[in-house]
């Protein structure tokens, strides 16, 4: 990889890596000063700052397609030697692109989303906050400064999850009154932020022990460093560290990805406005923890080539995105309410990102599962932003987060109908003409052409995914824009309230998203060659990682067909077939009952409603971390602390210090015989003590 180092093309690519980030925190820190003087001039300020962000990142595009670097530091600690700076390469590139324009989008969305909001002002800074905390992720050059901006989109994350911290009964998420195993399942916004923060801060703590156990052996947190020297993960693996150090990075990455088991704050975090739900669950907080991945990934690979085995990692990071991919999309199945449902859609994809990424390593052909991985995280950005900002628009206009009060909707809201089903389709993976169908199709592949012994379990659950993705979004789209319109709205059109389509300010932007999502999907084949051709060069010229040329012979697979696998373009195809087909029977057709099918038989009623209440692992989480925790704590400040200790230890000390203090008052007569007499008894005692 050429690397730029000196003349004005370094000097300025090097400005515009830090500008990326800096800008967006300039605009949070002139933004309370700017509301105090005008509320409604903030949203343009944070608007143009993410413009600009987004520009500088667009800059640097010419020098990732010519596979160019840009590497700048200045001294940090200087006690330890340590340096920050940016590393601008491929990888980042792409990846602050993908965030600074889909936030600069979500920004414009914003205006007219928050329009009107008293707290505006506290809105518009956290937002910018959170895109320079993820920009400083995504643009850091070691482990400590990702740290930094990791622990700042925590912290934005927890500020915006609970904005509405009043926590009035519309802005909650779940159904009142609805327990699971005995535990209420309706969250308020301040507990759902709390939960979200807790939650990810303990893959934070695996990561931060990850961290501080490779500086012990390395002595640096660069990544370039860290690939310069192998000395350091020799000495680690002679002790067998070296992969537990890895697996506690991933444990950040599990956390702020919400992948299995640190998945469930994801649901709660619906209570935030749903602009916050477009940034958190397209461009920004959960895909840190793939970019994490993307990032540290081909170290662990090379080091694997150069005979630091570290195969379990990436059998763990594979495994969880399998499993994570799998189960919370059997969830969305069922969820009635639109934001959940594309909660739910977003850790299963997410899941997907992982299963390719740990798939990767698994094989000899390390940039496919790579470069796939990498591209269906582009692609999902697209569509889900789109999805969940047309989403936001429904909630806007129709005001109830269940899609049961929705329905008939398409004659009212056409832009947004025709927009969710191309984002839609993105994200069924519609074949040939949606950057979903690619990104997906490339991951089967790799998962399929991998060779490792896991590669048939997690093509089949990968397989079995993408059914259930197609089934429920098109059960989402026919349950808001089909059949007949809902009572509640037939309600809201006799109190006097007219449905029509959002404002322009809010359609524009996901509807731009949803062109771009069918738009680049129709040349999605090259366009995915075109990021595989890249990432090829990249790890070849920076961590020496090779494309292996593999002739059919040598594997159990079928040859590729013009570059595309049979078996995964046939697999992909009956999945769409099959689960938009089921959708459609269910919720466009009408043709059967979905709730007259579940109650039909026993076995399926069972499912459903292990599906619906989370498969129990949120009620089993509260129960062995929450109410257990609290009733032990109680039982110990109750049995213990207060009777043991109050009334007991130290009512006891009490009163045995009383009876002294009793004693020695006794032996106080104030007769000067009866000193002398004392004092010439233990004058005796010591003496004859002596003697003996």
């Amino acid at each position: 990889m050429a690397t730029e180092s000196l003349g004005l093309p370094f000097e300025i690519g090097a400005a515009s890596a830090w500008l990326v980030w800096i800008l967006p925190f300039i605009a949070a820190l002139i933004m309370p000063g700017i509301g105090k003087l005008s509320k409604n001039t903030t949203g343009y300020v944070a608007v143009g700052f993410a413009l600009m962000s987004a520009l500088s990142a667009a800059s640097m595009l010419p020098m990732a397609l010519e596979a160019h670097e840009i590497h700048d530091q200045v001294m940090w600690i200087e006690s330890i030697g340590l340096k920050g700076g940016v590393l601008a390469d491929p990888l980042s590139i792409i990846m602050a692109n993908v965030v600074g324009w889909i936030s600069f989008l979500i920004m414009i969305y914003s205006t007219g989303y928050m329009k009107g909001d008293k707290d505006i002002t506290r809105f518009w800074f956290w937002m910018m906050f959170f895109i320079g905390s993820m920009q400083l992720i995504v643009l850091s050059d070691n482990l400590l400064q990702v740290f930094f901006g990791w622990e700042g989109v925590g912290l934005a994350s927890y500020a915006l999850i609970s904005f509405w911290y009043r926590d009035k009964k519309k802005d909650h998420v779940g159904t009142e009154g609805r327990t699971v195993l005995g535990l209420l399942d309706y969250y308020a916004p301040t507990h759902a932020g709390m939960k979200a923060f807790i939650m990810t801060k303990v893959g934070d703590v695996m990561m931060i022990a990850g961290m501080l156990l490779i500086f012990l052996f390395a002595g640096t947190f660069g990544f370039r460093e860290l690939m310069d020297d192998h000395t350091w993960a020799t000495a680690m693996s002679a002790q067998g560290l070296l992969v537990p150090a890895f697996v506690l990075l991933f444990g950040g990455a599990i956390g702020k990805s919400a992948q299995f088991p640190l998945n469930e704050w994801l649901l709660e975090a619906m209570t935030g406005p749903t602009a916050v739900s477009a940034l958190i669950h397209a461009a920004t907080m959960v895909k840190a923890g793939v970019f994490l991945v993307a990032r540290i990934g081909p170290l662990v690979f090379a080091l694997g080539a150069a005979g630091i085995l570290a195969d379990q990692f990436f059998e763990i990071v594979a495994w969880v995105g399998a499993i994570t991919a799998l189960l919370l999309a059997t969830q969305g199945m069922v969820n009635p309410e639109i934001k959940k449902v594309l909660a739910y859609s977003t850790g299963s994809q997410i899941g997907y990102m992982m299963m390719a990424l740990g798939v990767a390593g698994l094989s000899h052909q390390y940039v496919d599962g790579y470069t796939a991985g990498f591209f269906h995280l582009i692609s999902h950005a697209m569509f889900k932003a789109s999805l969940f900002m047309a989403a936001g628009s429904l909630l806007h206009i129709v005001g109830s987060r269940f899609m049961t009060d929705m329905g008939g909707l398409r004659k009212h809201m056409k832009k947004t109908y025709a927009f969710m089903w191309a984002a839609g389709l993105g994200l069924m993976g519609a074949p040939f003409i949606t950057t979903g169908f690619w990104s997906k199709d490339a991951i089967f592949a790799a998962v399929y052409e991998s060779g490792s012994e896991w590669a048939l379990p997690i093509f089949a659950i990968a397989v079995l995914t993408a059914v259930i993705t197609a089934f429920y979004t098109t059960r989402m789209i026919g349950m808001v824009f089909f059949g007949k319109k809902s009572r509640h709205i037939e309600k809201m059109e006799e109190e006097g309230h007219h449905i029509h389509e959002a404002s322009l300010s809010m359609w524009v932007p996901y509807g731009i998203l949803a062109v771009l999502t069918i738009g680049i999907g129709l040349i999605g084949f090259s366009a995915e060659g075109g990021i595989h051709h890249l990432f090829a060069e990249y790890l070849d010229h920076t961590f020496g990682i090779h494309t292996v040329h593999v002739e059919s012979g040598d594997s159990f697979l079928p040859a590729p067909l013009d570059g595309l696998n049979p078996v995964a373009l046939g697999s992909s195809l009956v999945a769409f077939s099959i689960g938009i087909g089921l959708g459609y029977v269910f919720y466009i057709g009408r043709w059967v009952d979905p709730v007259k099918f579940v109650n039909s038989n026993i076995f399926f009623y069972a499912i459903h409603k292990v599906i619906l209440n989370r498969w129990y692992l949120n009620a089993i989480i509260y129960w062995c971390f929450v109410v257990a925790p609290l009733w032990l704590s109680r039982g110990i400040f109750r049995y213990f602390e207060r009777t043991a200790i109050d009334y007991g230890m130290n009512n006891g000390f009490q009163k045995a210090v009383g009876w002294g203090a009793k004693v020695v008052q006794g032996t106080q007569t104030g007769v000067a015989q009866s000193y002398l007499f004392v004092f010439g008894a233990g004058l005796l005692f010591v003496v004859l003590i002596l003697l003996i």
